[in-house]
């Protein structure tokens, strides 16, 4: 089996920084691309950020210039630094993964959800 799992979280004050990451474990054979998303209260889920095996990144709009996402394939992790954050930023946010898997031989490719992580912003 495998799971993303990410500690982290909490509340910053707006202007704040926080650091959250990812670990993914388990029978892996590969990770390709990683990323985080975020679903506010009320609202869809959304994208935040995303980076590929070879570091290439993509950000949302609104995250661009605040946001960093990186990872270590060796160790099999991604992070979201955040900075300059904002009220609207608040959202529980959830790391994904795209992973091949391996067990008895056979491999299997699918989508995986850390269970999400609470980020509260407020004065």
């Amino acid at each position: 089996q495998v799971h993303l799992v990410e500690p982290g979280g909490g509340l910053v004050q707006p202007g704040g920084s926080l650091r959250l990451s990812c670990a993914a474990s388990g029978s892996i054979f590969n990770i390709n691309n990683m990323g985080w998303y975020r679903q506010a209260p009320g609202k869809q889920r959304e994208l935040v950020a995303t980076i590929t095996r070879a570091g290439y990144t993509n950000y949302a709009d609104s995250m661009k210039g605040r946001f960093t996402i990186s990872r270590d394939n060796a160790r099999n992790t991604v992070a979201l630094q955040m900075d300059s954050l904002k009220p609207e930023d608040t959202a529980v946010y959830y790391c994904n993964a795209d992973i091949v898997s391996v067990d008895s031989g056979l491999y299997a490719r699918r989508e995986y959800w850390g269970q999400g992580t609470q980020v509260a912003v407020s004065s």
